[in-house]
């Protein structure tokens, strides 16, 4: 028997998570979503995502902020963080993967490549 992989998406826009989450329902992932990272990191310790793809820039808490926090609590740092962002700003960049992020993805994101890069990470 076969687990389902358990994904968690972050992203303040609302049509950018219905969009994501019926792509992945439609491979066969259990999906939750939350609008900031304050949201987030409730989602995490309900719901213990496999992976988490989230947005950086967001109000209340930025998915930077949100993956520091994961990674310093035991509990969650090694649940793979997967950032995309419209933003093409090199800093931003070097930041959420300092922040301990495995993949920092621009936007728009073309969705068979984001899913071979989450089946790579939870294969793993």
């Amino acid at each position: 028997m076969t687990t389902t992989t358990k994904i968690l998406l972050v992203d303040d826009e609302q049509d950018i998570l219905d969009l994501l989450s019926y792509n992945f329902k439609k491979q066969g992932y259990e999906v939750h979503t939350a609008l900031d990272g304050n949201e987030a990191i409730i989602e995490v310790s309900i719901f213990h995502p496999d992976i988490i793809v989230s947005d950086i820039l967001m109000p209340n808490t930025s998915g930077i902020k949100m993956c520091r926090l994961l990674k310093a609590d035991e509990r969650y740092k090694n649940i793979p963080v997967i950032f995309l962002s419209a933003s093409n700003d090199d800093y931003l960049a070097l930041s959420s993967l300092d922040a301990g992020a495995i993949k920092y993805l621009s936007k728009p994101v073309h969705i068979p490549i984001l899913f071979d890069l989450v089946k790579s990470v939870v294969k793993h």
